[in-house]
């Protein structure tokens, strides 16, 4: 299992930590990345494209002159696609391009991105994100002394108020979470810094031979027994009036 060190903001080693090989030594499979880069992009089109149809141009739908005896071509509307400022045909309309990609193959390209990334030096770890301020100037500070002077992609876990407000200025800066990465985002930027929380997440997530550990077992307390009510003498109150029809029966006779 590789060893890292963790840095903090200003550069210092405070610690290391251990990656799992099955998500940071993954084989780098080139098919797959250019699959997931393709299909992350097409996500991202706006598809809003869109002509004209003969029917939405403006223009009379009158006919022109007359279908024979003039000697010119036929012709039923000025609004012809054959005509200038007429219709299009078979023109763009909107439409998404996104499409489906199985969720092994995103998975799968997302360990070779975070591979390469190591394989190259790449990849810096911090302690965390903890930003006192969330003015630009700190944030840029601290990249710097973590040796990102180019782009570089953030990945954090949990909600940072002043990371997201400082680095949401910076060029060639991007903030992503730890549960949304895309391995487009980590090729195309040349840093990676991750927070220590962000790398716990990123092994849960993509390490197939994780186990999870186990929640500590609650003691039960058994729940306090029931008073059970005592039932009414039904038999004693039906004496009484078993009695007054039995006399009324005798008086009869």
């Amino acid at each position: 299992m590789p060893v890292v060190d963790v840095l903090n903001l200003d550069g210092k080693k405070v610690g290391q930590v251990e990656l799992a090989d099955a998500v940071f030594r993954a084989e780098i499979n080139r098919n797959l990345l250019y699959e997931a880069s393709r299909w992350y992009l097409a996500g991202l089109r706006r598809g809003s494209a869109k002509t004209k149809e003969k029917s939405e141009v403006s223009g009379a739908g009158r006919k022109l002159w007359r279908q024979k005896g003039t000697g010119r071509a036929r012709v039923g509307s000025i609004r012809s696609p054959l005509w200038r400022h007429g219709g299009t045909v078979h023109g763009p309309k909107p439409r998404s391009y996104s499409y489906a990609l199985p969720k092994k193959m995103v998975l799968g390209a997302l360990r070779s991105a975070l591979s390469a990334k190591l394989a190259e030096e790449k990849l810096t770890i911090v302690d965390a994100w903890s930003l006192d301020t969330h003015k630009t100037k700190t944030l840029r500070a601290a990249l710097d002394k973590l040796n990102a002077d180019s782009t570089a992609l953030l990945v954090s876990h949990g909600e940072n108020r002043n990371l997201e407000l400082a680095s949401r200025n910076l060029d060639g800066v991007k903030l992503s979470a730890s549960n949304v990465l895309q391995p487009y985002d980590v090729l195309r930027h040349d840093r990676l810094v991750v927070s220590k929380d962000a790398v716990a997440r990123l092994v849960r997530t993509l390490d197939p031979d994780h186990v999870p550990s186990a929640a500590p077992e609650v003691e039960r307390i058994a729940p306090a027994p029931v008073a059970k009510k005592e039932a009414a003498p039904r038999a004693a109150a039906k004496k009484p009036a078993a009695a007054k029809k039995l006399a009324a029966r005798k008086g009869q006779e």
